[in-house]
């Protein structure tokens, strides 16, 4: 599987960040059960979901401190990377 995705460390807080198609965070149950399928992949840290409109504002579904963190961080100022998981 082949995702979009960061880490972010601020404040002493290591978070990561996946990319997300809109649906999944419209879903309150379904971006809950994407979160906890990434969580093996980042180990010990809190995992955010970010999904972009039509417009590219993205919408974050996680952790509330980190969404609300993320909603002040302009998306391409975020590490943004590709990672392949088998």
């Amino acid at each position: 599987m082949r995702f979009e995705g960061a880490v972010i460390k601020e404040q002493g807080v290591s978070f990561a960040v996946v990319v997300v198609k809109p649906h999944v965070v419209n879903v309150p149950s379904e971006a809950r059960k994407t979160i906890a399928g990434f969580m093996p992949v980042f180990p010990g840290m809190p995992v955010v979901l970010m999904a972009q409109d039509a417009r590219g504002t993205p919408t974050y579904f996680g952790r509330p401190d980190i969404a609300k963190f993320l909603a002040n961080v302009p998306v391409a100022s975020i590490p943004w990377r590709e990672y392949t998981v088998n």
